[in-house]
């Protein structure tokens, strides 16, 4: 490794010259942590801390009353906290996985394989990058009215695991990949599901933990479908039940603000956790990807 001054430009190890970046980053990075702390302080505020004068930062004595509040609200309404929070976890689970396949496969047909009209499909995909999902609703909405999705978890799960921006990620990174290591394992009885699974999932692996993260935020977050494709209620999802929340509290309390945003706060902390989560669990990947999407 290059030195500088007897020194390793990168050492494993804490050394004294690195602490003037530390003195850059850990209060960057503490300004920037500070709406995750603000989310989970104020999840666990009292009524009589949610409205204090001065506003409290972090919260002085924690409580799960918001939380209960949360789950007796749900269960008043008929449907229970633990059926939206099961039809969330079978869509999000099922999509996040059909899109990283399909987004996977797709962009190895796309890369590598030779066939009529490949260009104009990644082209039509590309202009596909142009739209937002509230332009094509009408023609979803027709679309899954014909084929009998409604009031099925399909309808939730269907139209969301198309992903233009995930395809074109994947496949620059396929691009990368030389001819040559493929052509020679054709040449060593290897079938294509072999190639791809053996030497094209290892290299992708970065960039499909990035299209798992932005599926994962579309269809938990998603509350179009459940409003647009579900009626029956038991079918609708925790996002869907958030973001009526509001309603359902004014018509429980009679309008009381206090009781009302203490149950906004705990399920903006429970919407929250998973995406944060996910992105935790999967940085490292996620940074590769930004690092090496642009390299031929």
């Amino acid at each position: 490794m290059a030195k500088f001054s007897g020194m390793k430009i990168n050492p494993k190890r804490f050394h004294r010259s690195q602490l003037k970046f530390y003195l850059i980053l850990i209060p960057m990075a503490l300004f920037v942590a500070l709406p995750i702390l603000f989310i989970i302080s104020h999840a666990f505020k009292p009524a009589n801390e949610l409205f204090a004068y001065p506003p409290r930062f972090f919260v002085r004595v924690p409580t799960l009353n918001n939380f209960k509040d949360l789950v007796s609200l749900a269960a008043d309404s008929g449907i229970p906290f633990s059926r939206y929070l099961f039809n969330s976890v079978v869509v999000t689970g099922l999509g996040v996985f059909l899109s990283v396949i399909i987004t996977s496969l797709a962009a190895y047909g796309l890369s590598k394989l030779k066939f009529r009209g490949k260009n104009a499909l990644f082209e039509i995909n590309t202009l596909a990058l142009m739209f937002v999902p509230i332009a094509v609703i009408i023609p979803r909405y027709l679309t899954v009215t014909r084929l009998g999705l409604i009031d099925t978890y399909w309808v939730l799960i269907l139209p969301l695991i198309a992903m233009p921006v995930g395809l074109f990620l994947v496949k620059q990174f396929i691009d990368q990949t030389p001819n040559e290591l493929i052509e020679s394992a054709k040449i060593d009885g290897a079938s294509e599901l072999e190639i791809f699974l053996k030497i094209i999932v290892p290299i992708i692996a970065p960039a499909l933990a990035t299209v798992a993260i932005l599926s994962f935020q579309l269809i938990w977050n998603d509350v179009v479908g459940p409003n647009l494709f579900v009626d029956d209620e038991s079918m609708k999802t925790l996002s869907f039940y958030f973001s009526t929340l509001a309603a359902r509290v004014g018509t429980v309390t009679g309008g009381n603000a206090v009781a009302g945003q203490g149950i906004m706060a705990a399920a903006t902390l429970i919407q929250f956790v998973p995406n944060i989560a996910m992105f935790i669990f999967l940085q490292n990947k996620v940074m590769n990807t930004m690092a090496h999407s642009g390299i031929k």
